[in-house]
């Protein structure tokens, strides 16, 4: 046996070198890096909160991406006995998802409207946290913004109001399944969708039976609960009256585990570090809020805030999905050059950026709106129609978006290694939570029939960028037929709703001032300019300009 060269070559066996690729994107700031959001923040009137929300945008491009990380490669696992028998009904989370709703808590995303009333634009700022955090992990926001929401509901009943708020708008965290007394903050959930009735809520058969003094035993099955560890829930079930509302405590006065049973954690697409359960209610305690069989009217405060979180999620994925692909972009190298400066793909890449900031701005619009809402009527009127407008389109557009901002990748994006398959399962469910689609767009024609003061809102919104675009100019000429006819509007709403939500947004990128901006959004998605696909913008269009304002080199 021949012995081996001793000039053998080892390097030959070396086979993975690492080359032609992006550095990792994290750590970076999603805030100094984000002139767009910037810009939103101080146009819709919290210019003034700059400082505070600039430094949870290195937390949102940092330390929260490695916690959405691992909190959604180690879900949430269901606990209901104890070693001897005893019924816990809990979940068990990873720490991450713990660090990440403490994050949430204490930058003010449950609280800083309600502890600032007298703050304008403090709704607005609190748009802007969400937004950033959101672009890491979204499965926490969903009860950071039931937690928020719950407010205005429970405001409704002033002796509920009293005990649960102060600890409910707390700055401060605390995950343990306990007491309340025992806890310095709580979190809060909602409880209203049954398998027979979907977003009919009417249909809801869960029943109160009184005990006097306000307490009610409800017995019934919820088919969808999540943020299902909150400290308490507000629920619909079916009292003497009709449908009421219940604040639903996980434990009772006297510290006993309610009788909340899970029965089992939904096996979802996406939204994994988020767990949600069916719960089957066994004689629950609950205390009634608001009138009597006036139950959707007072959740339906609570609903309003989550459906504007569902447009503001929707635009936080395409933000980090945008920011995902352009970083690969710039990085990776094809055919002789990188590929964010191959031709077809910075219009792929610019017309993305085209598109995230487009809702972006709708979202904190949104925002505004509900912020002035108190103040002035024309604003609350502007708040009822465009949060549904918004949560309609902002949320239609998300998986459209993630797949091609995925697509950007090209096989890496495909990975689970790579963000991307993670934001593109969690893209669907904004549009389905706090209801679907359809109902955004029949909630767009209930307010167009009944509500003068919104349509008229609406009207004045839009009215005051013309000028600003011929091809806006012309749609906003056209757009009265649109809403004629009422008998024969429900079957084209989507139509109708689309077409609001393009010109509110071409409305928007108009006022805001970028020409840039504003003359490539109209030219495209009001004046033809464009294909069905992200990535046909018009030869022409100012690519560099759209993607340097996006991401800064």
């Amino acid at each position: 046996m021949s012995a081996l060269p001793a000039d053998r070559p080892s390097h030959r066996f070396f086979t993975h070198d690492v080359e032609n690729a992006p550095p990792p994107l994290a750590p970076y700031d999603a805030w100094a890096t984000d002139l767009p959001l910037r810009e939103a923040m101080a146009r819709e009137g919290a210019g003034w909160a700059s400082s505070e929300l600039a430094p949870w945008g290195a937390v949102a491009g940092g330390e929260a991406q490695e916690l959405a990380r691992l909190a959604n490669d180690h879900p949430p696992r269901l606990k209901s006995f104890d070693a001897f028998g005893r019924r816990l009904d809990e979940v068990e989370f990873h720490p991450a998802y713990h660090r990440l709703m403490e994050l949430g808590v204490t930058s003010g995303v449950t609280s800083m409207p309600w502890l600032r009333p007298h703050q304008h634009g403090a709704h607005v700022a609190r748009m802007g946290l969400s937004y950033l955090l959101g672009q890491a992990d979204q499965g926490t926001g969903c009860p950071l913004t039931m937690t928020y929401a719950c407010v205005p509901a429970l405001r409704a009943e002033p002796k509920l109001a009293a005990e649960w708020l102060p600890k409910i708008l707390s700055p401060r965290y605390d995950g343990r399944c306990a007491p309340p007394g025992e806890k310095p903050g709580l979190t809060v959930g909602m409880c209203m969708t049954e398998k027979q009735g979907g977003s009919d809520v009417r249909a809801n058969t869960t029943r109160a039976h009184p005990l006097g003094a306000g307490a009610f035993e409800l017995v019934g099955h919820k088919w969808f609960v999540s943020g299902v560890m909150s400290d308490a829930f507000l629920a619909l079930a079916q009292d003497e009256a009709g449908l009421s509302c219940f604040l639903l405590p996980r434990w009772t006065p006297e510290g006993r585990r309610n009788a909340l049973r899970l029965l089992r954690l939904k096996d979802k697409l996406g939204d994994k570090s988020n767990a949600t359960a069916e719960v089957e209610l066994q004689g629950a305690l609950a205390f009634r809020v608001g009138e009597p069989g006036r139950g959707v009217a007072t959740i339906l405060q609570m609903v309003a805030l989550t459906r504007q979180d569902c447009a503001i999620g929707s635009a936080a994925l395409m933000r980090q999905a945008l920011v995902q692909a352009l970083h690969h972009a710039r990085h990776r190298r094809a055919f002789g050059k990188r590929l964010a400066e191959q031709p077809l793909m910075q219009n792929v890449l610019a017309d993305l950026a085209l598109e995230s900031e487009a809702h972006l701005a709708l979202a904190a619009r949104i925002a505004r709106a509900i912020d002035g809402g108190a103040r002035d009527e024309r604003e609350a009127a502007f708040a009822r129609i465009v949060t549904a407008i918004g949560k309609y389109w902002t949320c239609k557009r998300g998986p459209a978006f993630v797949a091609e901002a995925m697509e950007c990748l090209g096989g890496a994006g495909y990975v689970e290694e790579t963000s991307l398959p993670r934001l593109y399962r969690q893209a669907p469910v904004n549009s389905i939570w706090e209801g679907s689609g359809n109902i955004q767009c029949l909630d767009v024609l209930r307010a167009l029939a009944k509500e003068p003061a919104a349509l008229d809102a609406l009207v004045h919104e839009l009215s005051l960028a013309k000028g600003g675009h011929p091809a806006l100019d012309r749609e906003l000429a056209r757009l009265p037929g649109e809403l004629t006819g009422a008998s024969g509007l429900e079957p084209r709403a989507r139509r109708v709703v689309e077409r609001l939500a393009v010109a509110l947004q071409s409305a928007l990128l108009v006022r805001a001032g970028n020409a840039a901006v504003a003359d490539t959004w109209c030219a495209s998605r009001l004046g033809g300019e464009h294909g069905q696909a992200f990535g046909t913008l018009e030869a022409g269009a100012p690519l560099s300009a759209l993607l340097e304002r996006a991401l800064p080199t």
